[in-house]
């Protein structure tokens, strides 16, 4: 007897549904049609590549015999289907099939479209119901999910070798945030820094895990990145932490230093009474928004004589540092929004935080850095840019010039702007 090709075997298996309940078949008919328009195509595509149909002698043919079959599972848009694998022997060129090429992409944005959904906030558990088939059977398992997941960490260390060089890095902002991770009784930190260039792109430039935000793990987060070229800023912003204020101060020496002013009113607001903190919270805010250096240490001293009696704390608190908190005055005024808080990161961290959330804890420091990295990138890739007029760059290109007197880079914040 001759053997039955798996495409007949389908035809067969067809006709069989079709005699049962109109109700019971509809599923299994959609299948195995699917299923027999598969087989069809692949033994359709060894006929081509043979140059000769099934059983067919030809002296002309091409070499090469037919070699069995071999079962495979294909994920297709809402089924899996079983099909048979062509084999071919004593070929002269390799069969490969085309359909499975396609059917191969079709399957990879799928695991693309599922790790998106779980670096947007779904669990692998969500994952793994909403990519189901007719029959309620799984796509894609945890366990697939899983090591989806693990392209994340793949995509963050190929991120850290990114070259900074090319980067005119104008503003420079620096931030740590802590993911639980087990092993970690006090949380896994995470070191992140984002970047305002001259030619207004915001960029997401580095993220490394540490056990704390010490000055040794900050100076070498710094130096990584001066590894990979990043050049000295005009302008780093960062909170009050002791270590970071330390590191900024010895890796970027001559760049000038911004407190973020939304951190320094927080701490403010913890020194001051409830009844009149509202009040003199103004009067505090109102220096570090004033429209010029000069108009902002008139109005710091006077609110230093009127509250150094009464509210000695919150007076010390807001003498500390005050020049770092003022230091956005002598940048052009439209980019003082920007560049005198960490909101950028701020809100960033907000989303990451909406994220990871739903996780009670990270079961390793490389899970939460993949899921952790997908979330912040993606999210830079959505930021808009900042405007830089012809005005303001000449303005950060005088700013280079006093800050950076002996450098001679003129492809960086465009030799075109002369101050």
């Amino acid at each position: 007897m001759k053997k039955v090709r798996p495409s007949e075997e389908k035809r067969k298996q067809l006709a069989e549904i079709l005699s049962r309940d109109a109700v019971e078949m509809i599923e299994d008919f959609h299948r195995i049609g699917q299923e027999k328009l598969y087989q069809e195509a692949l033994e359709a595509e060894v006929d081509a590549h043979l140059g000769r149909s099934w059983y067919q002698r030809d002296g002309k043919a091409k070499p090469g015999y037919r070699n069995g079959y071999y079962p495979r599972q294909l994920m297709v848009p809402g089924n899996r289907l079983e099909v048979a694998i062509p084999r071919l022997r004593n070929t002269r060129v390799r069969f490969r099939s085309r359909l499975l090429r396609s059917v191969a992409r079709i399957a990879e944005r799928v695991k693309t479209l599922a790790l998106e959904m779980y670096v947007r906030g779904l669990s692998t558990r969500d994952v793994e119901q909403a990519f189901v088939t007719d029959k309620g059977e799984a796509v894609l398992s945890r366990s697939a999910m899983s090591r989806l997941a693990g392209r994340l960490y793949d995509e963050y260390l190929a991120f850290t070798e990114q070259d900074l060089s090319q980067l005119d890095v104008v503003f420079l902002f620096v931030d740590g945030v802590y993911e639980a991770v087990r092993r970690y009784t006090n949380g896994q930190a995470l070191l992140c820094a984002w970047a305002i260039c001259a030619d207004g792109t915001k960029r997401f430039l580095h993220l490394a895990p540490v056990q704390s935000e010490t000055q040794e793990a900050w100076e070498l987060f710094f130096e990584d990145m001066q590894r990979r070229g990043l050049r000295q800023p005009l302008l780093v912003i960062s909170d009050g932490a002791p270590g970071l204020i330390g590191a900024i101060t010895h890796r970027f020496p001559k760049a000038d230093r911004q407190r973020c002013i939304a951190h320094k009113l927080r701490n403010l607001m913890q020194k001051l009474p409830k009844d009149t903190a509202e009040a003199v919270l103004a009067e505090f805010k109102a220096v570090y928004y004033a429209p010029d250096r000069t108009t902002a240490d008139a109005l710091a001293e006077a609110i230093i004589a009127k509250y150094a009696s009464v509210y000695p704390a919150a007076v010390q608190c807001f003498s500390d540092d005050l020049d770092a908190c003022l230091t956005h005055l002598k940048y052009p005024e439209g980019h003082r929004r920007y560049i005198r808080t960490t909101n950028m990161l701020e809100r960033t961290f907000e989303e990451q935080k909406r994220r990871t959330k739903i996780l009670p804890q990270h079961q390793n420091e490389r899970g939460a850095i993949g899921l952790v990295f997908g979330v912040l990138h993606r999210a830079s890739q959505r930021w808009l840019r900042v405007s830089m007029t012809p005005l303001e760059l000449i303005q950060l290109k005088a700013l280079r010039d006093l800050i950076y007197p002996k450098t001679n880079e003129h492809h960086y914040i465009s030799c075109r702007y002369a101050a």
